[in-house]
This record gives C-alpha cells, sequence and structure tokens, in this order.
C-alpha cells in the first residue's frame, strides 16, 4: 500500500488498534494526523513514527467535549491543505469512565457523546477538507454490539445500562454512516463502518474484564481493508464484519430513524 503524499486522521491513535493504523499508515507514507488526550503518549508516537522516517504530528482534544472537537477541527484545517482518510475510532466502552451513568462536558450521555456525536461533528466540520481532497475516504470504527436507539430517552435517563449505553452509541455511528454516504453519493467522498474484531486485546476490553479473542492486528487488517483497499473504490454505504460485508442492526436501514438521528445531532452539536 502506498499512502505517499496523502493525509490520514485517525481518533483515538495513541493506544490500541489505531495507533497500529496510525503505524502501519506511516509506514506506508502517509501524513499522520495522530489524536489523543495524553500528550505523552500523543508525542511519543509521533517520534517514533518520525525516527522510523515518517511524517506525524499530534492534536490534543479530549472528545467528551464538543468545543474541543471544534477546535481540533479548525486546527486541521488551519495546519492542513488536504484530509485524504478520516478514521473515526476513538471510543469508550462499557465501563470507561467509572461506573453507573456519566455525562460529558455539554450534559449527554457520555458513550452516545464520545463515540458517536464526537465523531458526527468532526466529519462535519472537516468535509469541506475532504471534498477537497476526492477521492477521499471516511471510516467509522463501529461495532458487532449495536441495540436500537430508543428516541423517547437517547441520553437514556431510565434504567441506564453501560452495555446498552455502548451498543446505542455504536448503532449511532452505522445510521450516520449510512446517512452521509447517501448525501455525499457522487461527491468523491465515500463513507463506510465496521466491526473490527470481536474482543480485541486492548484496554477497552480488558477494562471490561473480558478475555481478548483476536488480536489488535486483526482489527487494523479490517480497517485498513475500507480505508485502502481498491476493490472499494468509490463504493459507500457499506458495514463490514471484519473482511466481508455484512448486515447491521435493522434500525441502521430505516430512513426514518436516520433522519430522526440526523435532525437530533445537529440540534445537539449547533449544526442546525
Amino acid at each position: 500500500m502506498d499512502m505517499s503524499g496523502k493525509t490520514a486522521l485517525i481518533t483515538g491513535s495513541t493506544d490500541g488498534v489505531g495507533r497500529r493504523v496510525a503505524e502501519r499508515l506511516a509506514a506506508a507514507g502517509a501524513t499522520l494526523i495522530v489524536h489523543g488526550r495524553d500528550e505523552t503518549r500523543a508525542e511519543e508516537l509521533v517520534s517514533r513514527i518520525r525516527d522510523k522516517g515518517g511524517k506525524a504530528v499530534c492534536y490534543l482534544a479530549d472528545l467528551s467535549s464538543l468545543e474541543e472537537v471544534r477546535t481540533l477541527a479548525e486546527a486541521i484545517e488551519r495546519d492542513h491543505d488536504r484530509l485524504d482518510l478520516l478514521i473515526n475510532n476513538a471510543g469508550i466502552g462499557t465501563t470507561g469512565g467509572g461506573a453507573g451513568r456519566q455525562v460529558s462536558r455539554d450534559g449527554y450521555e457520555l458513550r452516545f457523546a464520545v463515540n458517536y456525536l464526537a465523531g458526527f461533528l468532526l466529519t462535519r466540520q472537516l468535509l469541506p477538507l475532504l471534498k477537497a481532497s476526492t477521492p477521499a475516504r471516511i471510516v467509522n470504527v463501529s461495532s458487532a454490539g449495536q441495540q436500537a436507539i430508543d428516541f423517547s430517552d437517547v441520553m437514556m435517563t431510565r434504567g441506564y445500562s453501560g452495555v446498552r449505553a455502548y451498543c446505542q452509541s455504536k448503532l449511532a455511528q452505522i445510521l450516520f454512516t449510512f446517512d452521509l454516504a447517501e448525501e455525499l453519493m457522487g461527491s468523491g467522498v465515500t463513507v463506510n463502518c465496521l466491526h473490527p474484531a470481536t474482543y480485541m486485546d486492548t484496554t477497552m476490553v480488558r477494562q471490561a474484564g473480558v478475555a481478548p479473542l483476536s488480536t489488535v492486528e486483526q482489527g487494523a487488517d479490517a480497517i485498513l481493508n475500507l480505508a485502502l483497499s481498491n476493490a472499494l473504490d468509490g463504493r459507500t454505504g457499506l458495514y463490514f464484519d471484519g473482511m466481508r460485508p455484512s448486515r447491521a442492526n435493522a434500525q441502521a436501514y430505516d430512513v426514518a430513524a436516520r433522519r430522526e438521528l440526523r435532525t437530533l445531532s445537529q440540534s445537539l452539536t449547533g449544526l442546525v
């Protein structure tokens, strides 16, 4: 794979599968935009990439804050004249952030805010740069763990469950993928999503107390397939389970549900 002259942004790229994808893209010649919350880990990854002859810069942002997401997008637009690949990978698992229901800095249920809403806003803010760099790709790293969104209680103020919150946020990513793919049809920007691998050996999985079943390398292979495969040129609005096309939860194919989520997301992020 040759990414010479290309620029790629991977959110949550200082740990786990995001880090492995970043290292492999940098090795292929891409200019890496590294994102994370921890400055030490971000700078360590940038140094590692540069020591191997690659190109990388880092930006810090806490995706539980929509203000920081906007600042991140503005900084990338200011500093880069192209963006060929956006991988929305950052997220928190079923137990990340502590026990019980937590909220983001903006007062939204934390998993919905970090796993979905931050990526929605970041993608929307970076669309002009992506469109100016066509052909460009957006990859949303979702999960096979999916549960239909209850639009009467999206923030899960009743009967909270970390697992249900996680699964709802991951399905929201898929609804967004399908909705945006339809909107961008013919623009030169494709949008696809995937479940990379089951219970990879990552911090998120270990925090949940689950024994890993897959390697980070397997997950990276699947993400890079959507990001780079020539077989996917021009193909958009797809959901993959690992390396194979698959079907998501039925709600992802409900046009009315996608419209309702889009309207809600625009309102929550101030994009109306």
